[in-house]
């Protein structure tokens, strides 16, 4: 349930995790050794008190990826009332939407599900390609989506796609920043952490941007299985768990990097300020 636009973020979102765990923890242990003018409970307080702050988040994106997955898979062995593929539910709204130019093609893995606006493709994985499912239903539809939110100049997704470049940029620079300015007292110091955690904070952005983007092709698929008169009630039912399930993933996502940048803005900007 991802197009590519998500892809690429998700992308860029794991590649800053590797770095941002072990920055956060290094960082932390600095001000904990007083490095930075800190509090002096050693090592170990930085990764616990970490921990403390982030759990909510943590918890929430553990509950989202259960709750997605044990979803698809339950709707993933309940056929729909048309004996209808994922292939061909995608390949309906297509063609209700004069966009019989947009191919469909399968694609390894679980969930990898993705509409590519540069080659006019969606790509369904194989659990949903082939699949009557009413889950496979509901995915499927909701990549067509996207591709009709692009053929419509949808804004959000055409903000989405322009601010990528900088929210990459943002990702990869905003963590190291932050880390060398704890490594300097004073005003220098302080204004390195503020303006790492002003370009993270467009990862952010970015993540918040795309909840209307994921919503709205949702809603649209869901509009075409309850509308279109081709699926019974518990085909529409089925569908919309699976794609609710699914926008709680990108929740969670928002939520996360809401309190990664709350916990860089109380722990340091907070510590710097005490140090004045």
């Amino acid at each position: 349930m991802i197009d590519m636009f998500v892809q690429n973020v998700m992308n860029v979102t794991e590649a800053f995790m590797g770095i941002s765990d072990p920055v956060v923890n290094m960082v932390a242990g600095l001000y904990s050794d007083g490095f930075y003018g800190g509090y002096n409970y050693g090592y170990g307080y930085g990764y616990f008190s970490y921990l403390i702050f982030m759990l909510p988040a943590l918890l929430l994106g553990l509950w989202a990826q259960f709750k997605v997955k044990g979803t698809f898979k339950k709707y993933n062995k309940i056929s729909n009332s048309r004996k209808m593929t994922g292939a061909q539910a995608a390949r309906m709204i297509l063609d209700r939407n004069n966009l019989s130019y947009i191919k469909i093609e399968p694609i390894s893995g679980e969930l990898t599900d993705h509409y590519d606006p540069q080659d006019y493709v969606i790509r369904l994985s194989s659990s949903v390609y082939n699949s009557t499912s009413i889950g496979a239903i509901g995915v499927a539809a909701h990549e067509a989506g996207h591709a009709v939110q692009h053929a419509e100049e949808y804004a959000p997704i055409k903000l989405r796609s322009a601010i990528i470049p900088v929210c990459n940029f943002g990702s990869k620079v905003g963590p190291i920043m932050i880390l060398i300015g704890c490594l300097f007292a004073g005003g220098f110091g302080r204004s390195l952490i503020f303006w790492g955690i002003v370009l993270f904070s467009l990862v952010a952005l970015f993540q918040l941007v795309t909840l209307p983007v994921e919503f709205n092709a949702s809603n649209r698929a869901l509009a075409v299985i309850r509308d279109s008169g081709m699926f019974a009630n518990d085909d529409y039912k089925g569908a919309k768990k699976v794609l609710s399930a699914a926008a709680m993933t990108y929740v969670a996502a928002l939520v996360t990097s809401v309190m990664q940048i709350l916990y860089y803005v109380v722990r340091y900007l907070g510590v710097g300020r005490r140090n004045d």
